[in-house]
């Protein structure tokens, strides 16, 4: 590990980073819970718009700070993108000049004081957890409400402006092998690709084979709703149990669950419950139409569970590809499926998994951090 020159550092969140429960924010704590392990004082800085605030978090800083995100119609107006003008705070500056460290940004989001130039003689690294003007194509090419389709398309000219901001900072942190390609060509050698934190220290081993098929995601989420319609006219065609996991009050998907005899719904209340059916499931299937970032429930389920199926969207640059299969339509996940289910999971399955989810090794990744942040 590195010479301790700094261990103080601010680090600005997007939104609450715990609980651990959905892609960016489980990057950001399991960063944030390394670091301290290593020794930093940690300043964690929170935008924060309906997840509450965190006891555990001080358990890893120094000190956590609460800025109210500033939603609503006024600042989805002007040049800016929304998701940047609403995390302004005056108040933040002032806490950030009150400890001289260096500050790491999660995501665009959190980038505004960037632009008024404050801290220049800060190291100051940015974590993209997308391609954020791609992102925002995407979540536009799957809308079918007009005014929210023209609001993403707005939303993505404006960061694919705004993203030039870039050129101000010291590193750039993407989170895919895909985004560190493209934002290389753009801003060089300050581009390093740093993998996704997690919360898994080393794969589970498990039995030859489980007992059902497993898809899980946030299914308050539209793109989760979709892909779980879509995949129980997929499950009902098989003779094999499958369970839908997540939390929803979504009254179609939850009747259409119920129609069929071989698919059960159950609540995700915590995390230890997700374990459990990843250790007793013989197959997880994802699927996304949103081909951007790393998908963290799939690094997830190659750690602790058996056989992943998955579309070319859910896999791309993630560095998983040769640990999944790939089936990217009904017929290929159905062909898929039929294979898997009577298939063991090997001591060779096993140790390619081993081998390959080097890249994802949390206290490797924390060096190559800690060595950008000294630099």
């Amino acid at each position: 590990m590195s010479k301790t020159l700094n261990r103080k550092i601010h680090i600005i969140c997007f939104d609450v980073p715990y609980p651990a429960d959905y892609g960016g924010v489980i990057d950001s704590f399991y960063k944030i819970k390394q670091l301290s392990n290593e020794g930093f004082e940690i300043y964690l800085h929170i935008f924060h718009y309906g997840r509450k605030p965190q006891q555990i978090l001080t358990e890893y800083c120094k000190k956590v700070f609460y800025y109210q995100r500033k939603t609503g119609l006024l600042n989805a107006l002007g040049l800016l993108p929304y998701i940047v003008k609403s995390r302004k705070s005056q108040e933040l500056i002032e806490n950030l000049k009150k400890v001289k460290a260096p500050i790491l940004f999660e995501g665009l989001h959190t980038t505004m004081i960037i632009k008024r130039d404050l801290f220049k003689d800060r190291k100051l690294l940015v974590r993209m957890h997308n391609i954020e003007h791609e992102y925002y194509q995407e979540l536009k090419n799957s809308e079918n409400n007009l005014i929210k389709k023209l609001f993403f398309q707005i939303e993505s000219l404006r960061l694919k402006r705004y993203e030039k901001i870039l050129n101000k900072v010291d590193f750039i942190l993407p989170i895919s092998t895909t985004d560190s390609t493209n934002l290389n060509e753009k801003y060089g050698e300050k581009v390093k690709f740093l993998p996704a934190f997690h919360s898994s220290d080393k794969l589970h081993e498990l039995s030859k084979k489980g007992y059902f098929g497993l898809y899980h995601g946030n299914l308050r989420v539209k793109d989760n709703i979709r892909t779980a319609l879509y995949l129980i006219d997929i499950f009902k065609k098989i003779d094999f149990p499958f369970i839908i996991a997540g939390q929803t009050d979504n009254t179609k998907l939850l009747s259409r669950i119920d129609e069929y005899r071989n698919l059960s719904f159950i609540e995700l209340k915590n995390d230890a419950q997700l374990i459990e059916l990843f250790h007793r499931a013989q197959v997880n299937v994802f699927f996304t139409s949103n081909k951007s970032g790393v998908k963290l429930k799939l690094l997830n389920a190659l750690f602790q569970s058996r056989h992943v199926i998955a579309n070319q969207k859910m896999i791309n640059g993630s560095g998983l590809e040769s640990l999944c299969i790939e089936a990217n339509t009904t017929d290929e996940i159905i062909t898929e499926l039929l294979k898997i289910i009577d298939s063991n999971f090997t001591k060779e399955i096993l140790a390619q998994r081993k081998k390959e989810l080097e890249l994802y090794n949390n206290k490797k990744n924390t060096e190559i951090l800690i060595n950008l942040i000294q630099a």
